[in-house]
């Protein structure tokens, strides 16, 4: 049991590395990414939605209010990626099977 669990614990760093990378067809992009890198990359996506804004705090405890938006890749081998940005950094990435 003791094994079991350690072997959860060391497995859980990886799974939470899986989606903070996505393979596009010109090369790899990650959290952080610029919104042109990604676009560059990428390409155009097929949905681009502004979502609204975001209240976030910077290195120095200013208060700056970014924009947040949501594009949407796909399907690809029936999966959709859909990708968050703050502030034209890329923040999150999840895929879905269908829509």
């Amino acid at each position: 049991m003791k094994a079991l669990i350690c072997s959860l614990f060391i497995l859980l760093p990886t799974v939470a590395q899986a989606s903070s990378t996505l393979r596009c067809d010109s090369g790899l992009i990650s959290v952080t990414d610029s919104s042109s890198v990604v676009a560059s990359k990428c390409g155009e996506p097929m949905s681009r939605e502004f979502v609204g804004y975001r209240e976030v705090l910077d290195a120095y405890g200013f208060r700056n209010e970014v924009a947040v938006e949501e594009w949407v890749y796909g399907p690809r081998n029936g999966m959709y990626q859909f990708l968050r940005f703050e502030g034209n950094r890329l923040v999150k990435i999840d895929s879905k099977r269908g829509l």
